[in-house]
């Protein structure tokens, strides 16, 4: 800054110009505006614009409508966040999803824990009053569900061992000297 100010200083004396004692070092407006006009050219000339992220694309958020939680939807959208939102919809999105998370747990406690969570989750949204879309997400039996988790269980145990017996079947079918070249990996 102190560079810019007596470059600047200078050029006025050069042009005959007196520097008043009391704005000495403080540059007028068109000076600070010629100063950074440079600093610009000379950045552009370097190279320093080129190849910066979003050129050549529109700029995001030029729609016209002003909207005061701008910030935080970019924010979700740049980190990809989930379960955010009105407890309506984040419950909706999670019934869809119950049946394959449900899949994942290992014991029918741990289901019947998720499940006593969940309805718990869906009634207490019911009963808040903060506005927002209606809960329309139902409460999942707790029983039923589980008697439908060990059947998807159950039935994808039996597809594993049909496979693993048809892997053992086509194994012994093949030749001693085939058996061998495939536990070797050729």
């Amino acid at each position: 800054m102190e560079a810019a100010r007596y470059r600047l200083d200078r050029d006025a004396c050069a042009r005959g110009e007196e520097v008043d004692a009391s704005d000495a070092g403080r540059p007028s407006m068109d000076q600070r505006a010629h100063v950074i006009e440079n600093a610009i050219q000379q950045a552009i000339r370097r190279g320093d614009f080129d190849d910066l992220p979003g050129a050549g694309k529109p700029l995001p958020g030029l729609t016209g409508t002003h909207d005061p939680d701008w910030w935080i939807r970019r924010k979700i959208e740049r980190e990809k966040l989930t379960g955010l939102g009105p407890p309506a919809l984040t419950l909706r999105t999670e019934h869809s999803e119950l049946d394959a998370t449900l899949d994942r747990l290992g014991s029918e406690r741990a289901v019947r824990e998720h499940l006593a969570d969940f309805n718990r989750r869906v009634v207490a949204a019911r009963r808040q009053l903060q506005g927002g879309p209606p809960v329309v997400t139902p409460t999942r039996d707790v029983d039923e569900e589980v008697a439908r988790w060990a059947e998807r269980r159950e039935a994808r145990l039996r597809e594993a061992e049909a496979a693993r017996r048809a892997e053992a079947e086509a194994l012994a079918a093949l030749s001693r000297r085939e058996r061998r070249r495939l536990r070797k990996g050729r």
